[in-house]
């Protein structure tokens, strides 16, 4: 059940990143094609007003498909119609009119030619493999020749709609954050025990929920002392003293278990907490934001030098740390969950293609020079990125079964 809450938590902020690009899309006048959380090959898709609303098999991710992300290019029409091309020669000369319009860039040269070649195209007899291609590649062709195209709008709004997916995310962080602080942050502990775990230390010692721990080997503590003396003992046994149904009892001596280089006998304390009204939960929340935000850009560039790749997780690692999060409770999973949207849109805000920041960078950039760049920049910029991504993946993913496999 918790590793479904979990996927489903992940699907969630992946809706949420989609759903920023999606809404700023519409507002500035660029009309989205597709929708989609997961990528295809689609398990259900509807569509409804224009746009094309889908949820994909491969649960890593989603995209929202804007018409013309990039300035057409004759090699669009080599790469969409080459199969074509190659079933019906004749497809050559209307081939030829739009692709000398595209390099001479008079957009709307070729899309006055582009009724033609479709016809022609339609005609044509193709195979059922060739036929999607050059659909699919003659429907981009008419989205990028569009007015409301993204690579012609301005580049405030270009910005806009990029950046909007990431923004979402740290809003999500911030209110998620804002919620585990109205709910109550935990500030201290008493000296009830809370849970204790199976086939435990202290369960072997008879220790039960809501034993009131006195003293450990005979010397009274107070309730933040009790886990500090447990880890100091090295093993050695330990005799607790509990105040059970009003009466004192001393359980029999137990040795603390060494787990993840920390001395355990495998029970909690009760908390205490601290609640916070809605203004001052949502300050606190921004301000551990930022904080969060620092480590994880400090811990991008220490990445950078090959340290602490460790920390680096796919997400396999994200689902069963959500997981165990809601195993410890619901405030620990909002917290965690706040976490894995800052980095979603930390890492998306990074200025390499294909992710956010190389976009809104592209864009700037764009809009600096006045003119589009070359799709073959784009391109080779691209791989650097996804080379990047992929190094991220394998390494996490290294890390994940690391972990799973002990």
């Amino acid at each position: 059940m918790n590793i479904a809450l979990a996927i489903l938590g992940l699907a969630l902020l992946v809706f949420i990143h989609e759903l920023g690009h999606f809404s700023v899309a519409l507002a500035v006048g660029v009309r989205p094609r597709k929708f989609y959380v997961g990528f295809p090959p689609a398990v259900a898709k509807v569509r409804y007003r224009g746009i094309e609303y889908g949820l994909g098999a491969i649960p890593l991710g989603g995209f929202v498909k804007v018409p013309g992300m990039h300035r057409p290019a004759p090699s669009d029409l080599d790469v969409h119609l080459g199969r074509a091309l190659q079933e019906a020669p004749e497809l050559g000369g209307p081939i030829e009119r739009v692709k000398r319009e595209l390099a001479d860039g008079d957009m709307a040269g070729a899309l006055a030619h582009l009724p033609a070649l479709e016809s022609v195209v339609r005609g044509a007899g193709l195979t059922a493999q060739a036929a999607r291609a050059a659909e699919r590649g003659l429907t981009d062709l008419r989205d990028g020749l569009g007015l409301d195209a993204y690579w012609r709008q301005r580049t405030w709004k270009r910005v806009a709609f990029i950046f909007a997916g990431p923004a979402a995310n740290v809003v999500v962080a911030v209110a998620l954050l804002a919620a585990v602080f109205m709910i109550g942050v935990p500030i201290g502990t008493t000296r009830v025990v809370d849970t204790v775990s199976p086939d435990s230390r202290a369960q072997a010692a008879g220790l039960r929920a809501g034993d009131e721990v006195l003293a450990v080997n005979g010397r009274p503590l107070a309730s933040d002392q009790i886990s500090e003396t447990i880890r100091a003992s090295k093993g050695e046994p330990l005799r607790l003293t509990v105040r059970r149904d009003g009466q004192e009892t001393t359980l029999r001596p137990v040795g603390a278990k060494l787990d993840d280089g920390t001395y355990r006998l495998g029970f909690a304390l009760n908390a205490t907490y601290e609640q916070y009204g809605p203004l001052m939960a949502t300050r606190l929340a921004g301000e551990t934001t930022w904080e969060v935000t620092k480590a994880i850009g400090a811990a991008l560039a220490r990445l950078a030098t090959g340290e602490n790749r460790e920390e680096v997780s796919s997400a396999v690692g994200i689902v069963q740390g959500s997981s165990q999060a809601l195993d410890a409770g619901f405030r620990y999973y909002l917290q965690v969950l706040a976490l894995i949207s800052l980095s979603l849109a930390l890492l998306n805000l990074l200025p390499l293609l294909p992710l956010d920041g190389g976009h809104i960078t592209f864009s700037i950039i764009e809009g600096l020079r006045g003119r589009s760049l070359g799709r073959e920049v784009y391109e080779r910029v691209s791989f650097v990125g996804i080379a990047f991504v992929l190094f991220l993946f394998a390494i996490g993913l290294s890390n994940d079964i690391g972990r799973l496999s002990g």
